[in-house]
């Protein structure tokens, strides 16, 4: 599954620097996570680092998709290879 931000978020900017992939930014009100970088930094490192750095904990998985820790790792190949 791609990470979600939600509406709890509270702008404190220490998510979007810890993510390898680049798919946090600064959204309209809150920060956003793009899913089709999001690898839950599967490849990276074992824990979701934006989650680990979240005072407010707003970074849950987005059940609207759905991905296996198989397909996060493709993901994560096709990115890297960019």
């Amino acid at each position: 599954m791609a990470l979600m931000i939600t509406d709890e978020c509270i702008n404190c900017d220490v998510c979007e620097p810890e993510c390898p992939n680049s798919a946090i930014s600064e959204g309209e009100e809150i920060y956003e996570i793009d899913p089709n970088l999001c690898t839950e930094c599967v490849g990276h490192y074992d824990e979701p680092q934006c989650q680990q750095v979240c005072p407010v904990d707003c970074i849950p998985k987005d059940p609207n998709r759905v991905e296996n820790h198989d397909q996060l790792m493709e993901k994560y190949r096709i990115i890297t290879a960019a």
